[in-house]
């Protein structure tokens, strides 16, 4: 494939790119298709797990339930840290190659597990590979987007993250009746068939070559040097308090549903109905940043999100709680979309994916702690309404720390 130097944006020498027709053609879609697969990940197991709570050979509780879920979660944390900083030294592709295979081989393995302890296990095992994937395609796209655009495509990239929720909560409707919860895994391992060969063949490279300076530089030291300490954690801060929404909402949503009333075909679909709107509003957020400002508008979505949560304390008849499901989804979902948008643009091409890996990873505590909180709220009886009105406090103090990143310059 053949490539070009460029100009790197941040000014330290030039970069290494892909041709123009093949970033259109190959890395948009390719990078977009594999953050799908972490779509799925993100609501599989929300949808297997009433099936699996209701399961007598199991014996799962929604506290078991929240380990394993938060069991996940830390491979995936684990594995955005560590693969961040490795796609930053050794290349993007080579990292989005063996990420989407490993994780793909380790999902269909969850198929076959025999209790929780075997799930719980392959859950973690395959978060490793998983927390690569995110990483690593945001900062292809970034490093072929050009500056004004960035907004943009970031958020279009994530739409394949809730793509893939909506499909994956779609099947659930239709496959796990009649095929089983397993069949979810094996269906999830499946686009790697098609996806790994034309990665393998068509992805380029778009890595940007070092200055002598950044050659100089461990990525990770990048993150604290010339006083980008404050942004760091600003945004790992925010990140925490992202993710915890996503996975918190994804994961019980519809057992909140059940709670309130509403049946399991109807909680699931409130579920599918959640990242729909999360599509419609990354295609609105990604817009509205590049036209405002990526931090104006991060704020006003962590603002938007936390008054829209609280509405969904009222219980609506008929369809009215589906469009108040809706516009919750568009505002929750795009907030950590745009925070990952705003850090492409903080921090030097050559510690993209490290700056990237690092928030989506300290992040993941928050992912894990939101199914936790979920999961104590439901045992205690007070998912609904309470649950809701937790998750909006969460959605606030994403606004104040974001706010904060401002106030400090990545260098």
């Amino acid at each position: 494939m053949a490539t070009t130097p460029t100009p790197s944006p941040t000014g330290s020498g030039p970069a290494t790119r892909p041709s123009a027709p093949a970033r259109t053609r190959w890395v948009a879609p390719l990078c977009w298709a594999a953050v799908a697969l972490e779509g799925f990940d993100l609501v599989v197991l929300g949808v297997v797990l009433p099936t699996l709570l209701r399961n007598p050979a199991w014996g799962l509780t929604p506290g078991t339930a929240a380990v394993i879920s938060s069991t996940g979660l830390v491979g995936v944390m684990v594995g955005a840290l560590a693969i961040g900083p490795l796609t930053d030294r050794f290349g993007r592709r080579r990292m989005m190659l063996g990420t989407v295979v490993a994780f793909s081989l380790l999902t269909l393995a969850c198929a076959f597990a025999t209790g929780p302890f075997v799930f719980g296990l392959l859950r973690f095992v395959a978060g490793l590979p998983l927390g690569g994937v995110l990483p690593v395609a945001l900062a292809m796209v970034n490093d072929v987007a050009r500056s004004a655009k960035g907004g943009r495509a970031t958020t279009t990239l994530m739409t394949g993250y809730h793509v893939g929720a909506v499909l994956t909560a779609l099947l659930g409707i239709v496959v796990i009746p009649a095929l089983g919860w397993q069949a979810m895994f094996v269906l999830g391992a499946l686009p790697a068939l098609v996806l790994v060969p034309l990665i393998a063949a068509r992805l380029p490279e778009s890595m940007p070559e070092k200055s002598e300076v950044d050659e100089a530089r461990n990525p990770v030291a990048v993150l604290f040097h010339q006083g980008s300490l404050g942004t760091t954690i600003a945004f790992w801060v925010t990140s925490f308090m992202g993710l915890l929404l996503v996975y918190g909402l994804n994961t019980w949503l519809p057992e909140i549903m059940r709670a309130a009333g509403y049946q399991l075909g109807t909680s699931l679909a409130l579920l599918l109905t959640l990242n729909a709107g999360a599509v419609v509003g990354m295609l609105i957020a990604g817009r509205v940043a590049d036209r405002i400002g990526i931090r104006a508008a991060t704020i006003v979505w962590f603002v938007a999100a936390a008054v829209f949560l609280a509405l969904l304390s009222v219980k609506l008849p008929g369809g009215g709680v589906f469009v108040s499901v809706l516009l919750a989804g568009m505002f929750v979902f795009s907030t950590q979309v745009l925070v990952y948008a705003y850090i492409s643009r903080r921090y030097p091409a050559a510690a993209r994916a490290t700056a990237l890996g690092s928030s989506s990873g300290v992040g993941r505590l928050g992912a894990i702690t939101g199914p936790l909180m979920g999961g104590a709220l439901l045992g205690a009886g007070l998912a609904y309404p309470w649950g809701f009105f937790a998750f909006a406090l969460v959605a606030a103090l994403g606004a104040v720390s974001v706010s904060l990143v401002g106030r400090a310059s990545a260098g």
